[in-house]
Order: C-alpha cells, then sequence, then structure tokens
C-alpha cells in the first residue's frame, strides 16, 4: 500500500445513527490518525446553525479524557459531494477549537463524511485546514473486525475521586459581588491542581497479588502541563526503574491477560490516582506561627459547596504517568469541576443541586462515557428520565433499555483478590454468561443470534433445595428474572420456587394448596409470573413437535436480535433455556444454544459446557437425530423488553 495513501480506520460498528443531521467522528490521540473509535450526534436542534458552545460543553464531559473529536460526518440525501464534506470539516473544526485550542488544531487532520441518508453509503475526505482546495478524497476505508482488541489491549483506564469542600465569604447584601467570589474560589482551587506541593499518588485498582506494583509519589513540581500531547514520547515496558518520571502506565497494568478475559471497559486494567496536598515539608526558614486580623467591612455570610468530581480517563499503555496526570487527569478535574460550578450557579443561595459523575459502557460503543446526574429527584422524575432519553438519542442507543441508569454505571470498585463481584444473588455467587468460550455450533455459513446481556444459570439442586424431575421450568424463569435484573430493569430478588407459586395462587391461576408442591409449570404460568412481578409481557409460540422448531428459526432470531432476552422453550415434562440460533437460511441448518437446567452438579463452568449441559444442540445432526423430542407439544416463551430508558 502507498505510504502516502490517506486511509481511516473505523472501529465503531456503525456510522449512520440518524436520517439527518451532524454527527461528530471521535478518535484517540493514542490510535493511529485517522482512526474512528466511535459517533456522537449533535441534538442541540434549537437553531438553523450547530450551537457550538453548548456541544464543547456537553461533549467536556461525556467524553473521557484520551478520546477527542477527529472529524464530523454530515448526513444527505443522495448527495455525497466534497462541498458537503467541507461543511463537516468545518462544522468539526470549529467544535475542536473550542475544546482543545488553536494549536491542537493547527496539528491535526481533519475528517470530513457525507453519508447518504436513502442508501447508507458514506464518502470520506480529510483536510489539513480550512481551505476548500485542501480537502482530499480517502484512498482507503478499513473495519476493524475486532475493535475492542485493538482499544483496550493497548489502553487502560485512570480513575481520580476528589471530593471538594469550598468555603468563602460573601457580602449580605450584593449577591453580584458572592458569585465573582464564587468563581474566584473556584478559580483557586484548578490552580491549586498545580501547586509544586501537591501530592499524586498512583496505584493499581486491578491487581490485589503479592506481585501488585507498590503505590508512585509524583509532586507537582515534577509534572510538565506545558507539553502538547503529541510530542510527548511513549515508553516501553523495559524502560521501566527506579525513577518514578520515568515509570509508564504499563507499570500498574497486567501483563497477561486469560483466554477468556473479555475486552471491555469493565475489564479494562485500572489505575487510581489520588490527590493529596503536602504541608508536611520542611520549611527552609524557621519562622513563628502568624495570626492575621482582616474585619469584614460590612456584614457578611458564610457559603459552602460541596462537589464531589470523579474524572475516567484513558490512555495507553506506554504513556508515562506524569504526562497521564498533567495531560489527562488535571484537564479532566478542570472540565469536570466548571461543569459543576456553571450547574451551581443559578442555585448558588438555595439548595444547591446534588451533582455526582457516573461513568458508563453502554453496548455497540468501545470507550466509557461521563455522565453527571442531578441526585436531588429519583431516577424515574420526569427530568432525570429526560436526560436520559437526551443521551441515548446522542450516543444512539435504543429507548427501551435502562442503559444509563445509576445501576448501570461501571464497578470500578475491587474485592481483596482483585475480581470485581458483580452478581446479583446474596451468597455464594452463581456461575454468569455461561455460553461464553463454548465450541461452536458445526452450522456451515449460519449467522449467530444470541441473548444481550447478562444473566445467572439457575439449575436443579441449588441453594439445597430438591426440585429434581419438576423444577426444570422454575429454575428457566428464575435465569429469565435474573437477566432482567442483572439489565437493571427490576430491583427485586430473583423469586424461589415457593414465591413463584405464591404469585400463581394471588393472580387466581392455581388453588392454594398448589403452594409448597411439586406440580409442574409451563410457558402461560411463567408469562403469568413475569407479568405480576415483572410488569414483563410476553410472546408464546406453539409448535406441534420439536421436529417443527427450525420452522421458527428466523423468527427466533429476530427475538435475540430486537429484545435479546432468554426464551424458556418448554413441551411434556421438559423445559429448557435458549439462549441463542445460529441458523443458514439458504440451507435451512440450523442450531439452537441450549441452557439446561436438569445439571445437578456443582457451578464449575468448565464440567457444564464439557458435559454439554450449556451449549449448540444440532436441530438434526448427522445421524438424523433431532435434540427435541419429536412426540412432544412445544411452547416457547419469549419475553418482551419493557419501554425503559
Amino acid at each position: 500500500m502507498d505510504e502516502n495513501a490517506k486511509t481511516i480506520r473505523i472501529l465503531c460498528p456503525k456510522l449512520v445513527l440518524s436520517k439527518t443531521g451532524i454527527q461528530w467522528l471521535i478518535g484517540s490521540p493514542f490510535f493511529t490518525p485517522l482512526t474512528v473509535v466511535s459517533t456522537i450526534r449533535y441534538i442541540h436542534n434549537d437553531s438553523s446553525s450547530p450551537d457550538y458552545d453548548r456541544e464543547s460543553d456537553d461533549l467536556r464531559t461525556l467524553l473521557p479524557k484520551g478520546f477527542n473529536v477527529i472529524g464530523a460526518l454530515i448526513i444527505k440525501k443522495s448527495d455525497l459531494e466534497k462541498k458537503n464534506a467541507g461543511e463537516a470539516i468545518d462544522a468539526a473544526r470549529r467544535l475542536i477549537k473550542l475544546l482543545s485550542g488553536e494549536a491542537e488544531l493547527r496539528n491535526s487532520v481533519t475528517i470530513g463524511a457525507v453519508a447518504d441518508s436513502v442508501t447508507g453509503d458514506v464518502q470520506f475526505f480529510v483536510s489539513r485546514s480550512e481551505k476548500p482546495a485542501d480537502i482530499e478524497t480517502v484512498d482507503f476505508v478499513l473495519y476493524d473486525v475486532n475493535p475492542e482488541k485493538y482499544v483496550w489491549e493497548r489502553g487502560c483506564l485512570i480513575r481520580c475521586e476528589l471530593p471538594i469542600t469550598l468555603p468563602f465569604y460573601y457580602p449580605v447584601n450584593n449577591t453580584s459581588e458572592a458569585e465573582k467570589m464564587y468563581l474566584h474560589a473556584t478559580e483557586a482551587v484548578i490552580a491549586k491542581f498545580k501547586d509544586p506541593e501537591i501530592i499524586y499518588m498512583v496505584e493499581t485498582l486491578t491487581q490485589a497479588s503479592t506481585e501488585s506494583p507498590q503505590p508512585v509519589i509524583l509532586c507537582g513540581k515534577d509534572l510538565d502541563f506545558d507539553m502538547n500531547l503529541s510530542d510527548i514520547k511513549l515508553v516501553g515496558e523495559a524502560a521501566q526503574d527506579s525513577d518514578t518520571t520515568a515509570l509508564s502506565c504499563a507499570h500498574f497494568c497486567s501483563k497477561s491477560k486469560s483466554a477468556t478475559t473479555i475486552l471491555s471497559a469493565d475489564n479494562a486494567d485500572t489505575i487510581q490516582v489520588s490527590v493529596l496536598l503536602n504541608r508536611s515539608e520542611k520549611s527552609p526558614k524557621s519562622t513563628a506561627p502568624i495570626a492575621k486580623y482582616c474585619p469584614a467591612l460590612q456584614d457578611a455570610r458564610l457559603l459552602i459547596v460541596d462537589f464531589k468530581l470523579q474524572v475516567l480517563c484513558y490512555a495507553t499503555k506506554s504513556l508515562p504517568l506524569m504526562y497521564a496526570i498533567s495531560k489527562l487527569v488535571f484537564p479532566g478535574l478542570v472540565d469536570q469541576l466548571n461543569s459543576m460550578k456553571k450547574a451551581i450557579m443559578p442555585n448558588l443561595f438555595t439548595q444547591h443541586p446534588q451533582l455526582y459523575p457516573y461513568h458508563f459502557s453502554p453496548p455497540g460503543v468501545l470507550h466509557p462515557i461521563t455522565v453527571i446526574y442531578e441526585l436531588s429527584y429519583g431516577e424515574t422524575e420526569l427530568k432525570q428520565v429526560d436526560v436520559r432519553k437526551s443521551l441515548h438519542l446522542r450516543m444512539g442507543l435504543p429507548f427501551d433499555r435502562p442503559l444509563l441508569r445509576i445501576a448501570n454505571a461501571l464497578d470500578l470498585s475491587t474485592t481483596k483478590d482483585g475480581s470485581r463481584n458483580n452478581s446479583s444473588r446474596k451468597g455464594f455467587p452463581l456461575l454468569k454468561d455461561v455460553h461464553f468460550g463454548i465450541p461452536s455450533s458445526g452450522v456451515s455459513g449460519g449467522v449467530v443470534s444470541l441473548v444481550q446481556g447478562s444473566y445467572e444459570y439457575f439449575h436443579y439442586l441449588q441453594d439445597g433445595f430438591d426440585d429434581s424431575g419438576w423444577g426444570c421450568a422454575y429454575r428457566s424463569l428464575q435465569t429469565i428474572v435474573s437477566w432482567f435484573k442483572l439489565q437493571h430493569y427490576t430491583s427485586i430478588n430473583v423469586p424461589s420456587h415457593r414465591e413463584i407459586q405464591q404469585s400463581l395462587v394471588e393472580i387466581g391461576d392455581k388453588d392454594p394448596s398448589f403452594i409448597g408442591s411439586r406440580e409442574w409449570i409451563g410457558a402461560i404460568e411463567l408469562s403469568f409470573v413475569l407479568d405480576k412481578l415483572l410488569g414483563v409481557s410476553c410472546k408464546v409460540l406453539n409448535v406441534r413437535s420439536g421436529a417443527e422448531l427450525p420452522e421458527k428459526c428466523r423468527e427466533l432470531a429476530l427475538h435475540f436480535e430486537s429484545q435479546g432476552t432468554p426464551i424458556m422453550i418448554g413441551g411434556g415434562v421438559l423445559a429448557y433455556t435458549l439462549l441463542g440460533i445460529d441458523y443458514n437460511e439458504a440451507s435451512g441448518d440450523c442450531a439452537f444454544l441450549i441452557l439446561d437446567p436438569h445439571y445437578t452438579g456443582n457451578d464449575e463452568h468448565k464440567k457444564i459446557v464439557n458435559g454439554g449441559w450449556c451449549g449448540w444442540k444440532k436441530a438434526v445432526d448427522s445421524k438424523g437425530r433431532n435434540f427435541f423430542l419429536h412426540d412432544k407439544f412445544y411452547n416457547l416463551l419469549l419475553p418482551q423488553r419493557p419501554d425503559m430508558v
């Protein structure tokens, strides 16, 4: 390939998220040039032209440091001309200037993309200046087949949490002066972040063994806040030595990953940075304590404002720690403090809003996003719902999934063994997502459609409860409820067999004698329980025998693509949980990903997979055998996602 050829690398799964408008193309200074990580939609449509000030304010909070705007995509109807690319490039350059400054703009190549709203075709252009004549067509566009690996093998997260209590006096009869003093006080805090006596303590959050690196102390006087990020020399792991200024982020990252580790923000190497103020330095001069009396010239009042900062940054592992702090953590703290400062200003003399930042890693978005929520009103209040709807629109997220509720925020806390415990069950944790790592289905040329999100594996004899021979449908229902709980559609605990029976009695479906019995239940009863406990509606498919199940493959694949919930298959006295379909529409060959609740052993992933208790079952194998009984009537219960942002 020609070294001078211009190549766009696309990591995000899709570019066109709406039929009209502008989308910002997001990249990273740590990736190869012209690499697009995600798109973020411009949403301030209250005027004929973009409100760049509001956009820059939003993106300063939303985008973690380590990701930046590198271009724009404009959506037109059947018009992919260069003039439209110029419009996209101009919009992107104006936003980049506000976010990063003139110097960064001069040193960057800006991407201008034009998408056809009808066909979805996208044409890419690049430019190094504002001159229309400098716009060039891109030669190659590469779509990465493993974008998570590209992002998370080379990078890590840096987290810094800093509570700030800001007291200041203001004249009672001069509120405008009070606002000036408030702004001055916050500027003094920002200046303190660069104080030579400030201490930044760096430690790992993802390793807890005896080989974990010891915390490192970096002083404000040793940091360089002026160097451009593009001019920083990256270092390799071999460059580590006793000089803390030469250490890179890799010093605190895992040296190896398990083959089963899922590469994502949830499992990324995470570095913790704590900000401390060193007041114990020995003074070169001996001085006695001095008290200074400064009487107020008029009546004054003390006002205290509390900030709870928590920034999340992304860095390549080869970035020196000192620059990770000065070029990522420091500007992240400043931007977040300024954002909260603006939000508090209108309520400075009344009840201050309870602002707290949360970090999310929504599906389909390769990098985390940060959202500052107002906690004074609950998540179901209209204001909070409107905020989340706006964020879903901006990120191109579906509106039937609670992806940005507080319960969905990244959990960066660790247990003593260094693992993160995300189980929704009290006591001993159940196995989650046991279908990861299973062998392929054997369907040639098939399209795989899988359950979306996490679930827990419920099966016979768990919790010391003997339900062998009659409780498989109960266990399948428990797995389905765990899915809704882990996706934060509900906060109720997974019901026991008795609680399931109690629900059916309460709605009048069963007699009171049903409670405590060993009676089998089917798809209809499961739908009643899901409706009563979760408010979830279900669709029921009927087939006359297991031999007819392949006829439902197209409909089942559509369910997993659109709803993504586990499915219960019930026939006779048997019940299974269906987690996915592998279907070749041309040949009709298909396989079902079955999670079998009839398992009675210990919760050992390897034993379950090797024993075939979770795995692909061919509808018809090479010997003409069908996994499902031919002479049994089957009901398939397809739970539907509730409309909930």
